[in-house]
């Protein structure tokens, strides 16, 4: 199968390009706005599926909104007609075809030439009327507040709310991508208009407050719920932005005698991250808690857990090493300490159920052998 992009280069053909190789689609002809006349009329005369995405956003003169979307997309159409063949097509429109503006009326028609083109050639023709996308690789200072938000963020820069109440509509690159795909997996599938979704629902006051969050994160360890909806999709378009300068940062490190103490991530409900090490001989803890639970990973080294029952003076013990990937978990009321018993150092991955409230820390010093 032969599939040929228009608008190749640019954020959405991006994406696109790369997820059509990682599935094995090795014929694919990206068309940009470099591409000569004749080498877009070859590219269509051979095509078995036309992504079209090619269009003008923002130009400097709105005669430029015919020529960039309504006129191109006429152009297409009539090439793809000549070729006597039912070549699939599926056309990237806004959602702002409805409104009555220049850069709406050029979608408009844009949409109708390619009506116009099935109806004639009796070809699938797919038309996404699509919100605001955001995601990796979208071109800041353009068409995308979040884009551009996320780059100035991520630098260190200000960024302008003009309406922190002003509503936002957005979906995913990953999601519209996928749509697209569902498309070009089902060629003979009726066409017409279709959604890329979730949308998701939120104002630009909004927005910019999870990207300054996501952005004090690295200062305060902790990190806003990343793991799902908007919020997950933000994340990764916010990091996406990060200079290559930025992709590492450094943690306070607190060290004495008996080791270092680094703590590394804090979430609102979920409790933190951190580690610590412990020299050959070293013996850390010798405290209680009476909420708190912990779950502790060896990563390298020997080391020896020890409990204590408050109350009725029971005793276990627990030896691991980090070849083993064996979890030991605190339990309220138990006082325990961990101790380096072999000859190298000790290294553990901690998880804490809470984060560390220097006002209630839940920390009582006892010791497991008084």
């Amino acid at each position: 199968m032969q599939i040929v992009i228009t608008g190749a280069d640019g954020f959405m053909g991006r994406n696109l390009r790369l997820r059509l190789a990682e599935a094995g689609h090795g014929q694919v002809l990206a068309v940009t706005r470099d591409t000569p006349p004749q080498s877009l009329r070859a590219a269509l005369e051979g095509a078995d599926f036309v992504f079209h995405l090619a269009g003008v956003n923002r130009p400097k003169d709105p005669a430029e909104f015919v020529a960039g979307n309504t006129q191109l997309t006429q152009t297409v159409c009539d090439l793809l007609a000549a070729t006597g063949r039912r070549v699939p097509l599926l056309l990237a429109s806004s959602a702002q075809a409805v409104l009555d503006n220049p850069y709406g009326r050029s979608k408009r028609l844009a949409e109708e030439a390619v009506q116009a083109y099935a109806a004639q050639t009796g070809a699938q023709a797919t038309v996404f009327r699509l919100n605001n996308v955001f995601g990796k690789w979208c071109r800041p200072h353009y068409n995308s507040a979040v884009a551009t938000f996320c780059h100035q963020i991520a630098r260190g820069l200000p960024i302008t709310v003009n309406d922190p109440a002003a509503p936002l509509q957005l979906v995913h690159v990953d999601d519209v991508i996928d749509a697209f795909l569902q498309v070009l997996a089902r060629p003979e599938a009726p066409g017409g208009f279709a959604e890329a979704g979730p949308v998701y629902r939120t104002t630009v006051g909004e927005l910019a407050g999870m990207l300054q969050e996501f952005a004090a994160s690295r200062q305060t360890l902790v990190t806003p719920r990343v793991g799902s909806g908007l919020v997950r999709a933000l994340y990764s378009t916010y990091v996406s932005y990060l200079p290559m300068s930025a992709f590492d940062y450094p943690l306070p490190m607190h060290a004495d005698a008996r080791g270092t103490f680094v703590e590394m991530l804090k979430t609102p409900d979920c409790g933190q991250f951190s580690y610590f090490t412990a020299h050959p001989g070293v013996t850390r803890g010798e405290h209680y808690h009476h909420t708190k639970t912990e779950k502790f990973l060896v990563i390298a080294g020997r080391a020896q857990f020890e409990f204590r029952q408050v109350l009725t003076g029971e005793t276990h013990t627990i030896v691991t090493q980090g070849s083993e990937a064996r979890v030991v978990e605190t339990v309220p009321g138990y006082t325990h300490n961990i101790r380096n018993i072999g000859s190298d150092l000790l290294v553990v991955m901690l998880w804490a159920n809470e984060i560390f409230d220097r006002q209630r820390p839940d920390t009582v010093a006892l010791k497991v052998h008084p």
